[in-house]
């Protein structure tokens, strides 16, 4: 352990600042609310927190339209509140990363306002500009959220590159001022003692210069319909080949390993900081490069099963440079959240137990998602009006134009599929707007009506039972059980295809994790193991009264999560 980085010991949780606790009643989460909930994070038995943006943003993209880099949002605070937000942190051993956004900026950031005001400005630069060609863009090359990837801009008469909305402009990170500005950023927040950064969308930071046309023979829009009428496994494994080659000029190109390796070499001028790449791209995760990227492969999957994991296991770690350090999460801002993607509809709470224990008992760092300890659910916005997620509205007018549906059922597509609902206000309390907010105040987004059926903090932390308590009894035990933070993973054979075996070893321990992930009772066969095993931990309680469990006919209860040393 000692050997350890605090990133390889810690179990991150991430905070979606608008949403997680508002300190000021006016229904947007902030900073100061934040520092208030610290005793119950440190409660909750979490290391290290990720402040997804805080910037201040015209918020076309949820505070990923960044206006100025080393700023904190009015709503949320200023650089003061910061400071003691970071200061306390510490305080309490919680360390503190940053999301960093180094793809684009806001329309409304300075640098752009000054690289578009003249075609001579020193900033022209800063940005990808191209004259285009025949009055017309400079290629058909699209945004990944709608509509062309160029944007003719009336003041200059030339085009500018935009991956994303088209508020949010590309910057041209070929100008070497651009590195040192964004450099110097970096340096603004670690210098104050921040630990590290969450590289959003570092995948499209390059895109071809040759500015070659796409091979993929389908627009944009027509590739959203096809999408859309997929049926078979076929079709949609079809749909995303083409999608991947519809993009293909504009994503993951040469030049991103040295610029990492330049970001690596700032971030080292200082102690123990950490960079994690909004990635599953392991050839990023190199001693020179990136300490961390995500296992995103392993929560794409409607369901959990042995053969998912062990697969996704045997490759992930098999792919991994002997000295990369494994990333795991299930859930994010972008994605449904936890509890419902994996929710049967008959045994949630069991589910939910489990995915947390993956979470905390696989070799690598965990990532959690606030909410998801209160089993948060998906909230589905019944009025246009309400979105704040622009690709909700861009699918409620795709529905209509494109496929003929219904408002209504346009609605409930935009809803279920935009990212407005995994960003839904976290509830504290029984109490009007799940004690966001106060009652006479409109939150930001609407609060999931649930909390009035129990899932909110307060309600859960009197409750022995809940999922909350679980949570921090999951987090004590990996904190007590070296093993499960330091030690090598081994899968075991059980001999069932509906239990999940491996073996944590190291630190003086060694440790057996089985689940059983299928709804009837088994026994299996785990023998070339040992004899007998000690059990610790178990999702079943009393789960039996003997000592020591026989390892060659291990009963385990539908659902339930068994950890022993063996």
């Amino acid at each position: 352990m000692d050997s350890l980085k605090w990133w390889q010991k810690a179990v991150f949780y991430q905070i979606y600042p608008r949403s997680f606790a508002d300190g000021n009643g006016d229904g947007i989460g902030d900073l100061h609310g934040i520092r208030q909930k610290l005793d119950y994070l440190q409660s909750l038995g979490v290391d290290a927190l990720w402040l997804s943006p805080h910037y201040p943003s015209p918020q076309v993209d949820c505070g990923y339209d960044v206006a100025d880099y080393t700023g904190v949002a009015p709503e949320y605070g200023d650089l003061d509140t910061f400071r003691s937000l970071l200061e306390e942190a510490h305080a309490r051993g919680m360390r503190l990363i940053l999301d960093l956004v180094l793809n684009h900026t806001s329309d409304q950031h300075p640098w752009f306002q000054e690289s578009r005001s003249s075609l001579d400005n020193p900033k022209r630069g800063w940005y990808v500009w191209h004259k285009g060609r025949g009055g017309q863009p400079p290629n058909g090359w699209y945004s990944t959220f709608g509509g062309p990837a160029w944007e003719l801009d009336p003041q200059t008469g030339e085009y500018y590159y935009h991956f994303f909305f088209k508020e949010q402009p590309d910057l041209n990170w070929h100008n070497p001022e651009v590195r040192a500005a964004l450099w110097q950023a970096v340096r603004f927040w670690l210098d104050m003692g921040v630990d590290g950064f969450r590289l959003d969308a570092i995948g499209t930071i390059f895109e071809d210069p040759a500015l070659p046309e796409s091979t993929c023979p389908y627009t944009l829009d027509e590739m959203y319909r096809r999408s859309r009428l997929a049926r078979s496994a076929e079709e949609r494994l079809a749909v995303q080949k083409d999608w991947v080659e519809l993009f293909r000029p504009q994503v993951d190109q040469p030049g991103m390993e040295d610029l990492l390796r330049e970001l690596r070499r700032v971030v080292d001028e200082y102690d123990d900081r950490v960079l994690v790449g909004e990635s599953d791209e392991i050839r990023y995760c190199r001693e020179d490069m990136l300490h961390l990227v995500f296992n995103f492969p392993l929560m794409k999957t409607d369901r959990l099963t042995p053969a998912w994991v062990l697969e996704n296991q045997r490759q992930r770690l098999g792919e991994l440079p002997p000295t990369a350090w494994p990333c795991n999460t299930l859930g994010n801002h972008d994605v449904p959240r936890v509890y419902p993607h994996f929710d049967d509809g008959q045994h949630g709470p069991a589910l939910a137990r489990q995915s947390l224990a993956l979470m905390l008992t696989l070799r690598g760092t965990p990532f959690l998602y606030n909410g998801e300890e209160i089993g948060m659910g998906d909230y589905f916005i019944q009025d246009p009006s309400q979105f704040r997620d622009p690709l909700s509205l861009r699918y409620y007018a795709l529905e209509q134009s494109l496929l003929g549906h219904a408002p209504a059922e346009a609605l409930r597509y935009a809803a279920e599929n935009g990212r407005d609902r995994a960003r839904t206000p976290l509830a504290w309390s029984h109490a009007p707007n799940g004690g966001f907010c106060p009652a006479e105040v409109t939150p930001w987004l609407p609060v999931n009506p649930e909390y009035a059926r129990g899932v909110n903090v307060a309600d859960q932390a009197a409750d022995e039972g809940s999922l909350l308590n679980f949570y921090r009894r999951m987090l004590a035990f990996r904190r007590q059980h070296p093993a499960l933070i330091a030690g090598d993973y081994q899968p075991a054979e059980s001999g069932s295809p509906d239990v999940l075996a491996f073996v944590r070893q190291g630190e003086g321990e060694r440790l057996l994790v089985a689940f059983n992930m299928g709804l009837e009772a088994v026994c299996v066969n785990l023998s070339a193991l040992g004899e007998a095993a000690e059990g610790l931990f178990s999702t079943q309680s009393p789960r039996r009264p003997a000592a020591l469990d026989r390892l060659d006919a291990l009963g385990l209860a539908p659902l339930e999560v068994y950890i022993a040393r063996v």
